[in-house]
C-alpha cells in the first residue's frame, strides 16, 4: 500500500496543511463535534438550549458532488486537484478521504485519458485551452452519475469517443454534460451547455422523495446527513395538515416537497435560480403532489408581496446562503407574522445576527435549536432553529 493511501486509511490526510479544505482533520472526530457544540453554543445558547449536536457513524466519504480543477504544470504533467485555500494554487490529489469515491475515480480516468484525445488544460493567465474542471454529482440512493466537463472553448472534437471511452470504463455515469465558460471568472459552471450523453440531470430519493439535479441546480451535498436536517425541520414545522407553508430559498423545492408529502394544507416554494426551479416544477411532478406550487422570484420581494396579502401562511420555512437573510426579508417575515418560523443555517455567525433581530423587532422567541454535523472535518456546522410568535 502506498504512504498516500496509508494516511487515508488511518484517518490523517497527506495533504491536509496544503489543501486547507478540512481545517478540523487535526482532531479526532469526537473532538470536531465538542469543537461545533461549543461553536453553536457560544453563539446561539442566549436564546434557548442547544440540543446536542447530531453527528455522523461513518464521517469519511459523505460528499455527493465533487469538484477538480485541472492544469498543466511546468514539467509538461497535467494534474487535477482542488485549490489551495484562498488561492488559484491547485493541490493535485488523486483521492480525498471526505468525497465520494466513485467521483475521485472517474476524475482520475478523465486526466488519464486526456492525452490520448489531444484534450489540453486551460490556462487562466492566457486564456487558451481546453479542460477547466470536472464536475461529477452522484445519487446515493439512485447511483446515478453526471459527469460534467468544464471548458474554455464550445469546440470538442472527439467528443462521441471520448463519452464512449470514459463510459466504458463506467458505465454507472448516467449522462455526461459539456458546459461552455470561455471567461476569466471565479465561477466554476459557465451559461452555455451541450448534453453529449444521457437526460442532462440525474435523480435521487431523499426522505422518501424523488429529486431532479442538474449541473447547476443546489443539492446538499452530504444526503446522508440532510436526511436528519430535514427530519428535524419537518418536525418542528409541527404540520397538522391544514397549514399553509412557505418555504423560500426553496432550490430544487427539497424542504418544501417533503412538507407536501408530510401532511401540510398546501406548500408554496419561491426560488431565484432559474434553472432550480425547473428542477423543483419537475420534482412537484415526480412526486405526484398536488398541493405545492413554485414560484420563480427574490425570497426578500417574494416576501413583502406576501406580507401585504390578507391570507397569510401559517408556517415559513427559510433556508438562507451563509450570509443569511437581509433586513428587508425579516421585516416582511415579521409583518407576515407566521405562527412557526423554521431556519435552517448553514452559517451559526449570521444566524445568531439574525436570530437577535427577529426577536429585538418581534414577538417571536427562539424555542429549539439543532445542529447537525453536515460536513464533517471542516469547520462548517448547519443549524435547524424552531422560533414560535407568542400568543
Amino acid at each position: 500500500m502506498s504512504k498516500s493511501k496509508e494516511n487515508i486509511k488511518n484517518g490523517s490526510c497527506p495533504v491536509y496543511k496544503k489543501c486547507g479544505g478540512c481545517q478540523l482533520q487535526n482532531l479526532s472526530y469526537a473532538e470536531q463535534l465538542k469543537f461545533k457544540q461549543n461553536k453553536v453554543d457560544g453563539l446561539l445558547k442566549k436564546f434557548c438550549k442547544v440540543e446536542p449536536i447530531i453527528g455522523m457513524d461513518n464521517p469519511y466519504n459523505y460528499r455527493n458532488k465533487v469538484q477538480a480543477a485541472f492544469r498543466t504544470n511546468r514539467q509538461g504533467k497535467i494534474i487535477s486537484g482542488v485549490y489551495q485555500s484562498g488561492t488559484h494554487n491547485i493541490v493535485a490529489i488523486d483521492e480525498c478521504q471526505i468525497e465520494d469515491k466513485t467521483a475521485d475515480k472517474i476524475i482520475v480516468a478523465v486526466r488519464k485519458l486526456m492525452p490520448s484525445f489531444r484534450m489540453t488544460t486551460y490556462d487562466e493567465d492566457t486564456g487558451k485551452g481546453f479542460l477547466r474542471h470536472i464536475l461529477v454529482k452522484r445519487g446515493f440512493a439512485t447511483n446515478e452519475i453526471m459527469l460534467v466537463l468544464v471548458t474554455g472553448s464550445p469546440i470538442f472534437p472527439s467528443k462521441n469517443n471520448f463519452t464512449k471511452a470514459i463510459r466504458k470504463q463506467f458505465p454507472e455515469i448516467t449522462t455526461i454534460i459539456q458546459n461552455v465558460n470561455p471567461y476569466n471568472t471565479n465561477l466554476v459552471l459557465g451559461d452555455n451547455q451541450k448534453i453529449l450523453y444521457g437526460k442532462g440531470y440525474i435523480e435521487d430519493v431523499l426522505c422518501d422523495c424523488k429529486f431532479r439535479m442538474s449541473p447547476k441546480s443546489f443539492y446538499q451535498i452530504n444526503p446522508v446527513q440532510t436526511e436528519k436536517l430535514y427530519e428535524t425541520a419537518i418536525e418542528y414545522a409541527g404540520l397538522k395538515g391544514e397549514e399553509t407553508v412557505l418555504d423560500t430559498y426553496c432550490g430544487i423545492g427539497t424542504i418544501g416537497i417533503i412538507a407536501a408529502k408530510r401532511g401540510a394544507g398546501k406548500v408554496i416554494g419561491v426560488e431565484l435560480n432559474g434553472e432550480a426551479v425547473r428542477d423543483a416544477i419537475v420534482n412537484v411532478k415526480a412526486n405526484n403532489l398536488k398541493n405545492i406550487r413554485i414560484y420563480k422570484g427574490d425570497a426578500g420581494e417574494f416576501m413583502e408581496e406576501v406580507a401585504e396579502e390578507t391570507e397569510k401562511p401559517d408556517v415559513v420555512f427559510m433556508d438562507p446562503p451563509r450570509a443569511g437573510s437581509d433586513e428587508k426579508f425579516l421585516n416582511s417575515l415579521i409583518k407576515m407574522s407566521p405562527k412557526t418560523v423554521v431556519y435552517v443555517s448553514c452559517n451559526p455567525e449570521t444566524l445568531s445576527r439574525d436570530l437577535e433581530y427577529i426577536v429585538k423587532h418581534s414577538k417571536y422567541k427562539v424555542k429549539k435549536i439543532q445542529p447537525v454535523d453536515m460536513f464533517p472535518h471542516t469547520a462548517h456546522v448547519e443549524t435547524v432553529c424552531l422560533l414560535s410568535r407568542n400568543k
